[in-house]
């Protein structure tokens, strides 16, 4: 549009220097047609428009917006319009105590007050669109920087109006799924509202103050200690179990014997081995006595 201006002037030069009688009049004729030549090119290049991939044009004619969009690709505008464009890819807001990670620099971290009065440090990252369709209302009612305007504050109020229905201590163990799913569904619901939509909410840390932190760490050792025990226990009653086991055995297989000798039994088995003695090469025994005393042996090598 600026080199269709220039040549306006151009050509307004001309036709001024055409009426004039000053030398050089003669000259209008060729600053004429380079004017309009110069017009030509500009409205020509004013006519065409290219949206690049990922990016969509809002179009504005004398301070309205249009409600169609220009999407990728090349069009052929009016030149008096101006084109706005926006991306519709995905988009990474992140809220991080790391300097180097988050979108604003320095500690960005969402501090909040959980039921129980501690502070929790949350870091938290915000993938989300913007709605093609809505990209004329994003720029009639919020702007191109849509960025502070919806997606930081919705994100942080989100975050602070959740957190504080939870203790410190569910926020980082059992209650951590249930407080991610109720801030996706408020963060979702109020996009949504301003042409937003969004992909994923990742809740990447969670701190608790330091006291909190040593007393689940002391919870946690107690617990350990306590499984360990109870393993100890176990062990030391299944070994008692089994020498009960083998006690009992011993038992019955003395019991069994006991019942099953007679007298008869062990005289033949003293006879035997008396026996074996007396055929021994390397002694001479003289066995006296018998019946049920002991009998008396004298060796003789």
């Amino acid at each position: 549009m600026l080199i269709a201006i220039l040549g306006i002037i151009i050509l307004i030069v001309g036709m001024v220097l055409k009426r004039s009688p000053e030398p050089g009049s003669h000259f209008a004729g060729i600053i004429n047609t380079v004017g309009i030549v110069i017009v030509l090119l500009g409205l020509a290049l004013s006519s065409v428009k290219i949206i690049d991939p990922g990016r969509v044009g809002v179009q504005v004619l004398f301070g309205k917006v249009q409600d169609n969009i220009l999407e990728s690709g090349l069009h052929i505008i009016n030149p008096a319009v101006e084109v706005t464009t926006f991306s519709i890819q995905t988009e990474n807001y992140t809220m991080s105590a790391k300097d180097s990670e988050g979108a604003v620099p320095g500690d960005d971290a969402i501090r909040v007050l959980s039921s129980d009065g501690l502070e929790v440090t949350i870091d938290l990252s915000v993938l989300y669109r913007l709605n093609p369709n809505k990209a004329p209302y994003m720029l009639q009612n919020i702007g191109e920087h849509y960025e502070d305007k919806i997606v930081r504050p919705v994100t942080r109020t989100a975050i602070r109006d959740n957190a504080v229905n939870y203790q410190a201590v569910d926020l980082y163990s059992i209650k951590r799924e249930e407080f991610q799913y109720k801030i996706n569904k408020t963060i979702t619901d109020n996009f949504a509202k301003n042409g937003l939509e969004v992909q994923q909410i990742l809740v990447r840390n969670i701190s608790l103050p330091a006291s909190v932190k040593a007393s689940i760490e002391s919870k946690i050792n107690a617990e350990q200690d306590a499984q360990k025990m109870q393993f100890v226990l176990q062990k030391e009653r299944q070994e008692a179990d089994r020498k009960r086991v083998e006690a009992q055995g011993i038992a019955d297989y003395q019991k069994i014997i006991s019942q099953g000798l007679t007298e008869q039994q062990l005289q033949y088995q003293t006879i035997l081995a008396q026996k074996e003695i007396a055929l021994s090469p390397n002694t001479k025994i003289i066995i006296m006595g018998a019946g049920k005393g002991t009998p008396i042996m004298l060796s003789e090598k």
